[in-house]
This record gives C-alpha cells, sequence and structure tokens, in this order.
C-alpha cells in the first residue's frame, strides 16, 4: 500500500498545479492558444522528477529501476486522468463556448469534436509521462559499470 501512495500523492499535486495554471490562462483569456499548453510538461516533468527522487531518498537500498519506473508512471497517468476529468468537465459544463473557441482556432472543418479534443488531451499526458519518465530514469538509474581498480 505504501508503494502506491506517494505516486498518488504527488499526481493529485500534478493535477492540481495543472488546474490552477489551466484556470488562470482562463482568466487571462490565454487558454486557446495551444503555446501556453508547453509549460504543462514543464509542470508535470517537474512533479515526475520530484516524485522519482523522493522515492529513490525514501528507500535508497530498495531502489531500482522498476520502482522508479513505476512511481513516474503511476503519477503521471494520475495527474493525466484527473485532469483529463477536470477538462471535460470544464468543456462540458463550466464554459461550453470554449469548444466553439477551439474549434474557431484550430479546425475549419470539425464541428463536432468533443471526443476527439478529450482523447487528445489524455494521450498527450499519458506521452509526456512515458516519455519524462524513461529520461529521468536515466539519471536515476544504478550504473552497472564496473568500477576501475587502482593499482
Amino acid at each position: 500500500m505504501k508503494q502506491i501512495t506517494l505516486p498518488v500523492r504527488f499526481g493529485i499535486a500534478i493535477s492540481g498545479s495543472l488546474i490552477a495554471y489551466f484556470l488562470i490562462l482562463s482568466l487571462l483569456g490565454q487558454h486557446t492558444n495551444i503555446f501556453f499548453s508547453l509549460f504543462n510538461g514543464v509542470i508535470t516533468g517537474f512533479g515526475i522528477y520530484e516524485a522519482i527522487r523522493y522515492r529513490r531518498i525514501e528507500a535508497p537500498e530498495t531502489f531500482t529501476y522498476g520502482s522508479g519506473f513505476t512511481t513516474g508512471i503511476v503519477t503521471g497517468f494520475v495527474a493525466t486522468l484527473i485532469f483529463t476529468l477536470f477538462f471535460t468537465l470544464y468543456c462540458t459544463e463550466i464554459n461550453r463556448a470554449f469548444m466553439v473557441q477551439i474549434s474557431e482556432a484550430w479546425f475549419t472543418s470539425f464541428r463536432s469534436f468533443e471526443g476527439i479534443l478529450f482523447f487528445t488531451v489524455a494521450i498527450m499526458g499519458f506521452a509526456t509521462t512515458l516519455v519524462f519518465t524513461l529520461s529521468f530514469m536515466q539519471l536515476f538509474k544504478a550504473s552497472n559499470n564496473l568500477k576501475k581498480k587502482t593499482a
């Protein structure tokens, strides 16, 4: 049970940060600008990095590539699922005009693309999670290089 609580905790923190960032952009009227979504990667990457780092600090003797990888994947997937649910709720209940704004800004031939948009948000989050986890585990994995003997 303790193995799953850390990534879930960090996943909730990441999703809260992503939601707050999205709402701030919404208040500024910039939430339809796709360029600002690049910062979502920074937020997600920082959270995944910290989750893996904390796992390594928490139990350095039992930390393996597998445990770090699992921590990163679960952290990112929890954050992605929560943010996708929020995004779906925002688009369908809170600000229904947002779908029209996105459609006008980015799609000229699509009129009913809600499912595609929500699926894209989820896939982008999952892909970001996988890439960052694989990248950060290169920093945290134990080296298999033989130590040089000094004569």
